[in-house]
């Protein structure tokens, strides 16, 4: 019954990945079954008012994997694709991914099944108004935190605080973070996943001993994580050889010119038609020889059928659950690609959330260098556990970094007990 629920191939795939890891960490029954299954399960049908004059509906969900730990924390994404149990993997990764980088908080996500490219910003306005009181009697600053995902931004995020704010009498600006710093929003927060994926990147290429200055990159989605993603890289002297979105993929053999190509973006709404890069296969991208890959788009993208062709020395996962379990079998079995695994890969963006919501509850605001210094310092960490416990345990990279999320949250289930 609880598998019929949550029918979808990407929550199949983290079930998978975490019962892998309960079963390598011998997990009791009682506590494998509270730390798999989310506390809330939420949905919501949402009537808005379209600019041509018709009412459309659309499902919302929200899932709120475990508040043992603190309040849950989490994206919204607005998507065509979204549905609940695609929405619940999400959730479950971020509970792990907390744990793993010694956050106080559970894991959440949410989303709306739309296609926001083909919304006015007034529709966007009022479907966001329209979730956001939906969600009041489940959300709080020490219940449920929001920031912002694919298909949402800091402008989502201030209307979610003007409607809370707006219920609550007074400025709530802790009810969501990667809000606008007009309403104490965090310096460094737009930037932070993709920074932090290239943080981690330049670090495992250390590790294998190639220097970053004059090393390669290849990255699949060009929205804020992967030109975020490109400019660090950038700035370490990582040359960014091609990138794809949702219009197409462009190579460039010296190079690409990040902030041109996001201008052209701006311009034209995809990196498609850049004129200093060639158009090439989306395909064929992930299959280019390169030190980094780094897929920063949707899920299942490295599957059974394109594993075993990478030609790159690391694979940075930007993106929640972009590989397979049987790609990451063959992967494992290579031994060549240096993994780092998305729950510490992309735990950027929600380590500086955090850091949002601490300087919101002290009203205090830090500037940009302390926030990007913190971040790496504690991606740092995280990385230098990852690395002893692969060691240490001779097990492959995304079960140790799992493993170090899961039993985590595993062990505050033990002592805190069963209630009632």
């Amino acid at each position: 019954m609880k598998e019929q629920l949550l029918q979808s191939p990407v929550f199949h795939m983290a079930a998978t990945q975490f019962e892998r890891v309960a079963d390598f960490l011998e997990l009791g029954e009682e506590i494998r079954e509270r730390c798999k299954w989310p506390k809330r399960l939420i949905t919501v049908t949402m009537p808005v008012r379209m600019d041509d004059g018709r009412t459309e509906v659309f499902f919302g969900h929200r899932v709120q994997h475990h508040l043992s730990r603190g309040p849950v924390k989490g994206g919204l994404r607005y998507h065509p694709s979204v549905d609940l149990g695609e929405v619940a993997a999400l959730a479950m990764w971020m509970n792990w991914k907390c744990a793993l980088m010694r956050l106080p908080y559970g894991g959440a996500k949410g989303g709306i099944a739309c296609n926001p490219r083909a919304m006015s910003d007034g529709e966007k306005e009022r479907l966001t108004r329209r979730f956001a009181m939906e969600m009041l009697p489940f959300i709080g600053e020490e219940v449920d935190v929001m920031a912002p995902d694919m298909g949402t931004d800091e402008q989502t995020m201030a209307w979610i605080v003007d409607v809370y704010s707006t219920y609550a009498g007074h400025l709530v600006p802790g009810i969501v973070t990667g809000k606008p710093l007009e309403l104490q929003g965090s310096a460094g927060r737009k930037a932070a996943t993709g920074h932090g994926v290239a943080f981690l990147a330049s670090r495992a290429l250390n590790k294998l001993g190639i220097q970053a200055p004059g090393a390669t990159a290849v990255i699949q989605g060009f929205g804020n994580v992967g030109y975020y993603t490109a400019e660090t890289m950038s700035g370490y002297g990582i040359k960014v050889n091609g990138i794809s979105d949702v219009t197409g993929a462009i190579w460039n053999d010296g190079g690409l010119e990040i902030r041109a190509l996001h201008n052209h973006v701006l311009e034209t709404g995809g990196v498609a038609g850049f004129g200093e890069a060639e158009a090439i296969d989306p395909g064929a991208l992930l299959m280019q020889e390169c030190d980094v890959l780094v897929p920063a788009a949707v899920e299942r993208v490295i599957t059974k059928d394109n594993a075993s062709g990478l030609r790159c020395r690391v694979l940075a996962e930007a993106a929640n659950g972009p590989t397979t379990p049987e790609a990451d079998a063959i992967i494992e079995e290579r031994g060549d690609i240096y993994l780092i695994p998305d729950v510490l890969c992309n735990a950027g963006g929600v380590t500086v959330s955090y850091f949002e919501w601490v300087q919101n509850l002290q009203r205090f605001q830090w500037d940009e260098r302390e926030v990007l210094t913190k971040l790496e310092t504690m991606l740092e960490g995280a990385f230098e556990r990852f690395q002893q416990y692969v060691r240490a345990e001779k097990v492959s990279h995304r079960m140790a970094a799992l493993f170090l999320g899961i039993q985590e949250v595993a062990r505050v289930k033990q002592v805190r007990g069963l209630f009632p």
